[in-house]
């Protein structure tokens, strides 16, 4: 089966963008290759650090709300 990673990542997004607290963080609750390559995209901050969240970019937002 081919995957549209594009898709997924925007999918992924608009979920993470559903626990949104303190202005653009959300919790960390996805595989690595996906936040490896929101990050890669400049959709969320680099997601290696030991917090429980991830912080959305300006970018991330607006694409997050947009496939919501």
């Amino acid at each position: 089966m081919d995957i549209d990673i594009d898709k997924l990542d925007a999918a992924a997004l608009a979920i993470l963008s559903l626990t949104l607290h303190d202005g653009s963080r959300v919790w960390k609750g996805i595989d690595w290759d996906i936040s490896d390559r929101l990050f890669q995209k400049g959709l969320i901050e680099n997601p290696a650090s030991k917090a429980k969240s991830l912080v959305l970019t300006e970018q991330g937002l607006e694409l997050a709300k947009r496939a919501l």
